[in-house]
C-alpha cells in the first residue's frame, strides 16, 4: 500500500526550542545508530552527508534503515526527523521511504525560512519524493560548519499504516568541516597565517606561542560514555606556510588537555597542499578512552572541551615510513649522519616492503630522485636485492632549502612515493625530514597503529 499523495510546499519559520544537551559528533560523513528495537525487530539507521562543501552548494542527506537480521533495507519506514545545529532547531518533520533509503536534496539559502518541496501522504503528512517531484529542502541548512545533530524516531515500519508508538528517540551526530583562519605573530613580530580545519566541531580559540614554538586551540567535547560510544575518530588539521621556518620541524608532539598523545596520533603532510604543511591530529576511539581514563585519575571533574597542543620536536625517529598511493608498497627511510650539512656525504638507507605484510621485497627495482625547486638534482636507478639498499649524495653549499626525496617506478609498476626535507644550514645546518602522505595514507596509518595502541 503506497502513501496517498498530497502535493504541497511547507513553510516553516526557524524557532528556538528547549535547551538540549551539547553533543559533539565524530566528524565522519556517516553515523550509524545500531540495533534499534522496533516492535521486536532490530534495525540500524545510518545518516550520511558530505564531509565538507562550499556554504551555498547543493548537498544531500541520505538516511537508510536496514533490518539487522535480514541485512536488507527496511520497508515502508516513516521517520520523524529533527535537525539541530548549535542548540537551534532547523526543522522537525515526518519523512517516508518505501524502500528504506531516504534521499533529501538540500539547497542552502540565506533565507530565514525552511521550505520543503515534495509530496505528502495523508496519514501523517510525511514528506517523500518521486522521480518527477524529488524531495527537496531549501533554507539556512549547512550554511556553516560544525556539529549537526539528528533526532530520529521511527513511526511506521513494514506497512505505511503500521503506526509505531513510543519507538524511542535516537541521535546521530555528524560534522561539516569548518575552516578557520588565524593570523598570529612569529618571533620577529611578523604576521603568519594559520588555517585550522575541523572535522568535528567549531574551534573556540587559537594561539601560536613563538617562544615555545607551540600551537594551542580548543574545541567543545562531551566525554560522556553515551557520546564516546559512537565516535570512531576525531580529526583536526593545522595548516601553516611551508616556508615558516621557525615552526618547521623534524617531528611534532601533541597533547590533549595536558596529556601526551600517542605518536601515531600526529601525522605530517606536505603533499596535499602545495604551499602549506598540514599537521593532522587523528584520535581513534581507543585514544579517546585512554585520555578520559587519564583525566579521571586526577579526581577532577571531566572538562567539556578538548584543548589541543602542538609543539615542535627535535627528535626524529628512524626509520620513517611512506606508502605508495595504492598502499601496495611501503618504503622505510633513514639517513646518516642525522645532521645533514652541505659539503659532506649523506647516505640514505631505505627498505622497500610489502604494504600489507611489511615483509621486505627482494629484487625491487627503483629510481631514486632528489628534487629542489621542482627540478631534479640527482637521479639514479637501482635494484634492492634483499629489499634494502642505500644511495649516497653530496649536497653543495647552494643546495639548501626544501628538497624532495622521491622513489619512482617501484618494482617496475610505475608507483611512487615521496619524502620531503628542508636543508637549512642557516638554522644550524639541521635538516628536517617529514613523512609525505596523502590524507588517505594518514587514515590508513592511523588505523594500523590502533592495533599497537599502547606504543608511543
Amino acid at each position: 500500500m503506497l502513501p496517498i499523495p498530497k502535493l504541497g510546499i511547507l513553510l516553516l519559520a526557524m524557532v528556538l526550542i528547549f535547551p538540549i544537551s551539547n553533543v559533539y559528533g565524530h566528524g565522519l560523513g556517516i553515523d550509524t545508530i545500531s540495533s534499534v528495537d522496533i516492535q521486536g525487530k532490530e534495525i540500524s539507521i545510518s545518516v550520511e552527508l558530505p564531509l565538507s562543501f562550499d556554504n551555498l552548494e547543493e548537498k544531500q542527506i541520505t538516511i537508510t534503515a536496514i533490518e539487522d537480521e535480514e541485512k536488507e533495507n527496511a520497508k515502508n519506514v516513516t521517520f520523524l526527523i529533527g535537525l539541530f545545529h548549535e542548540n537551534e532547531m532547523i526543522f522537525r518533520n515526518y519523512f517516508f521511504t518505501e524502500n528504506g533509503v531516504l534521499p533529501i536534496k538540500v539547497i542552502p539559502t540565506q533565507d530565514d525560512k525552511i521550505t520543503i518541496n515534495g509530496e505528502q501522504d495523508s496519514l501523517l503528512g510525511a514528506w517523500y519524493g518521486t522521480d518527477s517531484n524529488p524531495l527537496e529542502i531549501t533554507g539556512p541548512i549547512f550554511t556553516s560548519g560544525g556539529l549537526y545533530n539528528f533526532e530520529i524516531e521511527v513511526r511506521t515500519l513494514d506497512e505505511p499504516t503500521n503506526i509505531v508508538e513510543d519507538s524511542g528517540v535516537y541521535n546521530a551526530d555528524l560534522s561539516v568541516a569548518e575552516t578557520s583562519t588565524f593570523v598570529e605573530k612569529d618571533s620577529l613580530d611578523q604576521d603568519v597565517s594559520f588555517r585550522l580545519k575541523s572535522y568535528f566541531d567549531k574551534i573556540s580559540s587559537f594561539e601560536y606561542d613563538s617562544e615555545k614554538k607551540q600551537v594551542t586551540f580548543e574545541m567543545p567535547f562531551d566525554w560522556s560514555e553515551k557520546q564516546m560510544s559512537h565516535i570512531p575518530v576525531v580529526h583536526e588539521e593545522v595548516h601553516f606556510p611551508n616556508d615558516f621556518a621557525e615552526f618547521l620541524s623534524g617531528g611534532y608532539t601533541g597533547k590533549v588537555n595536558g596529556i601526551d598523545l600517542f605518536k601515531s596520533s600526529i601525522q605530517v603532510d606536505d603533499y596535499t597542499e602545495v604551499d602549506e604543511r598540514i599537521v593532522h591530529f587523528v584520535l581513534l576511539q581507543d585514544h579517546l578512552r585512554f585520555l578520559k581514563n587519564q583525566m579521571k585519575q586526577t579526581g577532577e571533574p571531566l572538562p567539556d572541551s578538548m584543548v589541543f597542543t602542538l609543539s615542535t620536536s627535535e627528535k626524529i625517529d628512524f626509520p620513517l615510513d611512506a606508502y605508495t598511493k595504492s598502499e601496495e608498497f611501503l618504503v622505510n627511510l633513514s639517513w646518516d649522519p642525522v645532521t645533514i650539512e652541505p659539503d659532506q656525504n649523506t647516505k640514505f638507507v631505505f627498505t622497500i616492503r610489502d604494504g600489507r605484510t611489511g615483509e621486505p621485497l627482494r629484487d625491487s627495482d627503483y629510481t631514486f630522485v632528489i628534487l629542489q625547486g621542482g627540478k631534479e638534482i640527482h637521479k639514479v636507478t637501482g635494484v634492492a636485492r634483499v629489499g634494502g639498499e642505500s644511495e649516497d649524495y653530496y649536497f653543495t653549499e647552494d643546495q639548501t632549502g626544501p628538497t624532495i626525496i622521491k622513489f619512482e617506478n617501484i618494482r617496475n609498476t610505475g608507483q611512487e612515493t615521496e619524502f620531503g626535507i628542508v636543508v637549512a644550514p642557516e638554522f644550524g645546518a639541521y635538516v628536517t625530514l617529514i613523512l609525505i602522505i596523502s590524507l588517505m595514507s594518514v587514515i590508513f596509518v592511523a588505523k594500523k597503529s590502533s592495533l599497537n595502541i599502547l606504543k608511543f
